[in-house]
């Protein structure tokens, strides 16, 4: 329980999914943490199950909004030590077929929504204090998929920007990684797999199977393996670490 006392975690996404497993996982460990997602049910769901959770509503594409959600955090946390840029969405498409909206709503979640936190969280940070910086990147970060070129580029950009920071900021105490999660059992996944059956015919345990054996275990990388990673990059034993994108794939290349 006091592995992480002391310390203010603030996580994007934290609604569901990944974003969920970590907000638990580190208030679990006696952080306290501010859980910002758009929708503010389901945040207000997380604080029922734990007093060290503190929710606000907040889009990270728009940054007057996040700012001052992230103020109110700080007004009620203290300074932020850690950040966890978990906010994401995917869509997919043929390339041919893809908008120049589509590609930029991409970028906008996905990219510009990290930068967003972090730029917005390290400017509250406490400079005498350690800390972290860290990124829910994607395997899509790290190679390409068919008909997800957009969420590809994003996630690219992710790691760009994570390897950049940390060599910016290597001397002041604060480490920037990124976790590059395959496809993870998440709501987000089983959307993806709607689709799949809505767009190809195919049944839900071919679509699902066409996703899971992408992964050389044969399986989806569960939420609580990220969290558990987030726990890890924020200890002691990880000062060291930095610029780095972490692959939680099962072996996948």
């Amino acid at each position: 329980m006091a592995e992480m006392m002391g310390h203010h975690a603030i996580v994007t996404g934290a609604g569901s999914g990944a974003g969920e497993a970590i907000a638990l996982a580190l208030a679990a460990r006696g952080a306290k943490v501010t859980a910002i997602g758009r929708r503010l049910a389901p945040l207000q769901a997380l604080t029922d199950t734990s007093d060290r959770i503190f929710a606000v509503s907040a889009d990270v594409t728009e940054r007057p909004e996040l700012d001052a959600a992230i103020s109110r955090a700080v007004e009620k946390n203290g300074a932020p030590t850690l950040v966890i840029a978990n906010a994401g969405s995917a869509q997919s498409a043929p390339f041919l077929r893809m908008d120049e909206d589509m590609f930029r709503s991409a970028l906008d979640v996905n990219l510009t929504g990290v930068f967003n936190t972090f730029q917005a969280s390290f400017a509250k940070m406490n400079p005498k204090h350690p800390g972290r910086l860290i990124a829910i990147a994607s395997t899509a970060g790290l190679k390409g998929y068919s008909y997800v070129s957009a969420y590809c580029a994003a996630k690219h950009g992710v790691v760009g920007l994570v390897r950049s920071l940390a060599q910016e900021l290597a001397k002041t105490g604060v480490t920037v990684n990124a976790i590059c999660p395959g496809f993870t059992d998440t709501p987000m996944l089983h959307r993806s797999i709607d689709t799949i059956v809505e767009k190809t015919g195919r049944s839900r345990a071919e679509a699902e199977a066409s996703l899971r054996d992408v992964n050389p275990q044969g399986r989806f990388i569960l939420p609580e393996e990220i969290a558990e990673t987030v726990i890890w990059l924020c200890s002691d034993a990880a000062a060291s670490v930095t610029g780095q994108a972490i692959s939680l794939s099962g072996g996948e290349t």
